[in-house]
């Protein structure tokens, strides 16, 4: 059986893929909800083989789900809305469902659900990221997106909902989790310092009690005192003192 989680904020179209589920002998409803900050919950503490999942969702985007979840789960996307098909195969859903859902339709999703999970061997595995030196990122302009270098960064600060990405030449302004940014830089050149600031350790030119300086711009970062020994330990290497 292939357990499945739905994830939408409108109750009716919730109620209608478990009328779909329940018709269909490999499905099997481990959870439902409204709120994917919820769902995250489910498929981080249970077992969820493919999520039903709504882009357009307060708090929390369907596609920016995808992002948290990280491929622990297989997806197929409900929406109303067509523009958003080739964000979500760049994702790598698993199919793509234009509300209002036909059950036929439903089945050929399920059954390409079935397919991936018909032998232990085929059960879906987070794809391997090849190695990357940039990423791109959606700005405060819609439809907007910019390439950022890692190589061009030298520090990141968080701003409750938001990210400034700051270089030499630009601060870009993006609507992302520092945690997530985190994760996906490279951990031998950046380093979290504060609860809301990660630095380029090659970008620093100097300490100055709690102050980080950097050498292409004239602005400071915190050191947070969480993070205080950790910091030092990675620069220990790099740390010159006399022999005496």
């Amino acid at each position: 059986m292939i357990s499945c989680l739905i994830v939408d904020d409108e109750q009716s179209a919730i109620d209608l893929l478990k009328m779909f589920i329940a018709k269909t002998p490999f499905l099997t409803l481990a959870a439902s909800t409204t709120n994917p900050l919820e769902a995250l919950g489910i498929v981080q503490s249970q077992p969820i083989d493919l999520v039903f999942l709504d882009i357009h969702m307060p708090q929390l985007s369907g596609l920016d789900f995808m992002r948290l979840i990280k491929g622990k789960s297989r997806v197929v996307l409900t929406t109303a809305y067509s523009e958003f098909a080739v964000e979500g195969f760049e994702l790598e859903v698993l199919d793509y469902l234009l509300k209002p859902i036909a059950f036929e339709r439903f089945l050929k999703a399920a059954q390409k659900a079935l397919n991936v999970f018909a032998t232990p061997s085929a059960r879906w595995q987070a794809p391997v990221e090849e190695a990357d030196d940039y990423i791109f990122v959606k700005t405060e302009n819609k439809g907007k997106m910019v390439k950022v270098d890692f190589q061009d960064i030298i520090y990141i600060e968080g701003m409750k909902n938001y990210l400034s990405i700051n270089t030499a030449e630009e601060s870009i302004v993006t609507l992302l989790n520092i945690k997530d940014l985190e994760e996906r830089l490279p951990a031998k050149s950046f380093m979290r310092v504060h609860k809301s600031y990660i630095v380029s350790l090659n970008k620093i030119r100097a300490l100055d009690g709690n102050q980080i300086l950097f050498k292409d711009i004239k602005s400071y970062v915190p050191l947070g005192e969480t993070y205080r020994n950790a910091f030092f330990e990675a620069l220990q290497k790099k740390v010159m003192s006399s022999k005496k």
